[in-house]
């Protein structure tokens, strides 16, 4: 039987017992955030799991019999999976469907961890047409209620993938022909407001500290800046994103 619930606190979705989660690994993998499992339980339910968990990417972990029940409290079997506000859409689907989008653009967020910072992104995203995101699936910020409040509902209409390998996966975008963009000041970077702009494209924005991974930078075909006319250290993420969605929007209206 299979038994769900909602943490009231962050509107976490958990789905326990070993054939729901089972059965939810084979059929929607991507949605799972990491499964998680009493510590010192062996049996081989729970080495199907982890064997699906492996073959899948999906993270897991063991923990403490007090810390899954305060994950769930329920019959949970001693083993939990927790999963996103969202249903994820594969990659190799958002990249043949973007190019049908009123502005064929994808964000990638290289390790964004802020979750407002996803929402308004979202948000600005979806307004202007945009095809969709790519986030990641490790050391990103978790995609929940938050972040879809922050969204004001943008994440429940537009497309996201999650990958495993954010550099793989530009890899499959130029693959695809997508031209990618990286939002970084490089000796080399051009001004978004002077640069040749050409679409279907995936703009890569980078985490709020670190920036762009140079193992992902290094598969952008050009590098775009926002000129500030006043001295002024940076915009945060979300802001430069919007201001580079936005001229991307511009030259395509």
């Amino acid at each position: 039987m299979q038994d769900n619930g909602r943490d009231k606190k962050d509107a976490k979705i958990y789905i326990v017992g070993n054939n729901p989660v089972r059965e939810l690994l084979m059929d929607n993998p991507q949605r799972v955030d990491f499964v998680a499992f009493r510590k010192g339980r062996r049996d081989q339910g729970l080495e199907e799991i982890l064997e699906l968990c492996r073959t899948q990417h999906v993270p897991y972990k063991s923990v403490s019999a007090r810390d899954l029940d305060f994950m769930y409290k329920g019959n949970h079997q001693g083993v939990a999976a927790r999963c996103a506000a969202l249903e994820y859409t594969p990659l190799e689907t958002l990249l043949e469907q973007a190019v049908n989008a009123p502005l064929p653009l994808i964000v990638a967020l290289d390790q964004v961890q802020d979750t407002g910072n996803v929402g308004v992104l979202a948000r600005t995203v979806y307004a202007l047409g945009g095809a969709g995101l790519v986030v990641c699936r490790h050391h990103g910020a978790y995609i929940g209620a938050g972040a879809v409040r922050s969204s004001a509902g943008a994440l429940n209409k537009l497309p996201v993938a999650k990958v495993g390998n954010l550099a793989n996966a530009m890899k499959d975008a130029v693959n695809y022909d997508y031209t990618l963009y990286a939002a970084r000041m490089t000796s080399d970077s051009r001004n978004i407001y002077d640069a040749e702009l050409a679409t279907p494209a995936v703009l890569i924005l980078g985490n709020e500290e670190k920036g762009i991974r140079p193992g992902v930078a290094k598969f952008a075909h050009h590098s775009l800046h926002v000129p500030f006319l006043r001295e002024f250290d940076s915009l945060n993420v979300a802001q430069a994103g919007a201001v580079i969605v936005s001229e991307f929007a511009r030259r395509v209206a």
